[in-house]
């Protein structure tokens, strides 16, 4: 796959509830990455993803994150095919950087470009 599913997010209000309740249900191992974000840890056989508090007005969600060489040029490409950007490229450290964009059916995507490995 050219564009493999990379990272997914799972976010709400209550970040230590979420964490509590999925710690619990599936046995997810989690490190803090910041006040509102928990980096899920991959288990064996898939990769690892996050719990973010949403802050209003966002609602709470779920959303996959799709590995793109170029943000910019994957969001003109989007916007041609129907979509529409929701958040603009917007670094998340030095080698890594993410956008959101919502598809013609009105689901919330992500995108992520990164230089090296993407931790999973």
């Amino acid at each position: 796959m050219a564009h493999p599913v990379v990272h997914w997010e799972i976010g709400g209000r209550n970040l230590a509830g979420l964490q509590d309740f999925y710690a619990k249900a599936f046995g997810w191992s989690m490190q803090e990455a910041g006040a509102d974000y928990r980096l899920v840890q991959a288990a064996e056989g898939g990769f690892g993803g996050g719990l973010m508090r949403a802050h209003p007005p966002m609602p709470p969600y779920v959303t996959v994150y799709v590995q793109v060489e170029d943000l910019a040029e994957a969001l003109r490409s989007i916007g041609e095919l129907g979509g529409t950007t929701l958040v603009p490229p917007t670094a998340i450290n030095k080698t890594a950087s993410f956008a959101l964009f919502r598809d013609p059916e009105g689901n919330t995507v992500g995108l992520l470009q990164a230089v090296g490995p993407i931790a999973g």
